[in-house]
């Protein structure tokens, strides 16, 4: 998938998408990009992952809160994930009046017009990735109801290799030797945790739940794997012309299946009407009780938004090895905000995700560097090109 990005006097434009295979080990083919297009692209990525991250961080540590004080509704929990959704209206309705106002000054026909919403097989896979994600929003959460967040997130980040192995078949990505060697090294620290983490079990945790907390944080991890080439071949197979409106949109329908997923079971688990008794109950108080609810949806959503931006931006693998890489973040902020233990094979887990980060990094920066090289070239050879006589 390569991107086509127009800079225009006010900004950002619009971020078109065509559709190519994926055949390096870190990003869609960009060599066909001009080098204006390409830093455009790159500030996108920027933006995208700091709001990527600030959700991935900020998230786990308020549904973790939310579980401290007093809160057990497992069906709640997993809907905060996604119910930030209408938040998402604001940006799409800025981007709806900058195209209208742009197609109304412009000779572009009706039909261009029309191309600011996204197409009925495009909104349908977004729904039905919504809904798989609906059912591993409620798996984390049984996972994180057990765990601590330093366990959970790091053994979450196992998602990177259930993701590289389902994109080798689903969107057909190779690997370079470096994103390799960045994938063995986040999932070998992954899996060190299972070695004597019982220790760092929360008080009134038993033997059974503690397990099923391991199992449930694996199966969500395994989902999520899945998902996220999914919503890959969604972006290079299903849309055509995608630009981020497109992805906005994507995001809003899919947050809004994922969000009807879990009040259907909200409903059915009669959630609804023991929030107001969950509320007095909760030990930070009640206004605290809602006030953490509302900022756990915004944060969770951030972390959305964030993760499909940076799959069109990138790949559903960057966008893996990036959030691996913020396991050591949330594990750190755990440790400060709620006196987790960090334990020795904490630390080097820990130790293996940096290592395992600065391997795709360098060779993230190596794969930059050939493109800028190649583009350079080529625009020397057209330069010689057009100096030649006739």
């Amino acid at each position: 998938m390569s991107l086509d990005i127009e800079r225009t006097g006010d900004g950002l434009s619009s971020v078109a998408c065509s559709n190519s295979s994926t055949t390096n080990g870190t990003d869609h083919h960009r060599s066909n990009l001009p080098l204006k297009s390409l830093i455009a692209e790159q500030q996108l990525l920027l933006i995208n992952g700091v709001v990527f991250a600030i959700g991935v961080v900020s998230g786990p540590l308020l549904i973790r809160l939310y579980f401290l004080y007093g809160g057990n509704r497992k069906w709640i929990s997993a809907c905060l994930q996604t119910f930030g959704f209408p938040m998402l209206v604001i940006p799409i309705s800025i981007l709806y009046l900058s195209h209208r106002r742009r197609w109304s000054s412009s000779s572009s026909s009706s039909s261009d017009h029309n191309k600011f919403l996204i197409s009925p097989k495009f909104l349908l896979s977004a729904v039905v990735l919504g809904l798989l994600n609906g059912a591993c929003n409620l798996i984390y959460t049984l996972g994180l109801s057990f765990l601590p967040v330093s366990t959970s997130s790091l053994l979450f980040s196992t998602y990177l290799a259930f993701t590289c192995f389902f994109a080798l078949f689903i969107v057909r990505h190779s690997f370079t030797p470096y994103s390799i060697n960045a994938i063995l090294l986040m999932t070998l620290a992954s899996v060190l945790l299972g070695i004597g983490q019982d220790k760092d079990r929360p008080v009134g945790v038993t033997d059974p739940q503690y397990l099923l907390g391991f199992l449930f944080t694996l199966a969500a991890a395994a989902l999520i794997g899945f998902i996220n080439p999914c919503t890959e071949v969604a972006f290079t197979k299903v849309a055509t012309n995608i630009n981020y409106s497109s992805v906005l949109q994507f995001q809003f329908c899919s947050a809004f299946a994922s969000t009807l997923f879990c009040t259907v079971g909200m409903i059915i688990n009669k959630d609804f009407s023991a929030m107001p008794r969950e509320a007095r109950e909760f030990g930070l108080g009640e206004s605290e009780y809602y006030l953490l609810l509302a900022s756990t949806a915004v944060a969770w959503q951030l972390s959305s938004i964030g993760f499909v931006g940076l799959i069109f931006c990138a790949s559903s693998v960057t966008t893996g090895v990036f959030g691996a890489t913020l396991v050591p973040v949330t594990e750190v902020a755990a440790v400060i905000v709620y006196h987790e233990k960090f334990s020795g094979e904490k630390g080097v887990s820990l130790a293996l995700c940096v290592w395992g980060f600065a391997s795709y990094l360098y060779g993230s920066y190596m794969e930059t560097k050939k493109q800028s090289i190649y583009i350079g070239v080529q625009n020397e050879f057209q330069s010689h090109e057009h100096q030649l006589p006739c």
